[in-house]
């Protein structure tokens, strides 16, 4: 079992660059049924470029990650030959737009997707691999930076609690996640609304206490429609 040293991770919002989408919770819970949540978690066509009550409803590369990938870089102050891992990848725009910033980087990308794998923009595909957070297929301590933004919920909750053990493993220091969560019984409802994915959400005060047990001790932000 791997020994952690903790240290202290913090809120903060590293996607404030991203713009913001107007969201209806309400119209959505409305439209979505148990066979729209079952076809939206196969992560398959349906969910990346399908209908928008399976998932994105179309999810394409239109630059708006390259903001991230500065605030990230700049916020960790990572070298120029930087080790990134983005657990829950996707077609890999946040990769692309990672080597814009940071050219002599190594970036690796994973994702229980194959068909986003397959439709990966540029030439990201060959640097996603398949799998799930639980089990990373990477070393001890080999990564400057990992990321996770809005994937680690879609396990349920043990599974969840592994992919964080495994994030900190892997992990030279620097860490960064996105959950979905709530403050607030308003936002709570709101969340239980909008998830079409997600096993595992609860409130901010969970998520911490969960940190503290696991021993994740990387910085977090919350998703909250």
């Amino acid at each position: 079992m791997a020994t952690f040293t903790l240290t202290s991770g913090r809120e903060i919002n590293l996607l404030d660059r991203l713009p913001q989408t107007k969201r209806d919770p309400k119209a959505r819970a409305a439209a979505k049924t148990a066979a729209d949540r079952a076809l939206a978690k196969q992560f398959g066509r349906d969910f990346f470029d399908g209908e928008r009550r399976h998932g994105y409803g179309g999810y394409r590369y239109d630059g708006r990650w390259l903001p991230v990938a500065q605030r990230l870089v700049e916020h960790y102050q990572l070298p120029p030959d930087a080790r990134i891992l983005d657990v829950g990848a996707g077609k890999g725009f946040l990769l692309h737009d990672l080597l814009q910033v940071l050219p002599g980087a190594t970036v690796r990308g994973l994702d229980v997707s194959a068909y986003a794998k397959q439709h990966a923009h540029g030439k990201t595909g060959p640097l996603i691999d398949i799998g799930s957070a639980e089990q990373l297929p990477y070393a001890d301590a080999s990564f400057d930076l990992v990321i996770s933004i809005n994937s680690i919920h879609n396990l349920e909750y043990s599974l969840c609690k592994q992919a964080l053990t495994e994030i900190e493993r892997v992990s030279r220091a620097r860490k960064f996640i996105t959950v979905d969560a709530w403050r607030t019984e308003e936002e709570r409802q709101r969340l239980f609304d909008w998830i079409l994915t997600a096993e595992t959400y609860m409130s901010v005060e969970d998520w911490v206490r969960l940190f503290t047990e696991v021993g994740y001790t990387g910085d977090y932000w919350w998703f909250i429609p």
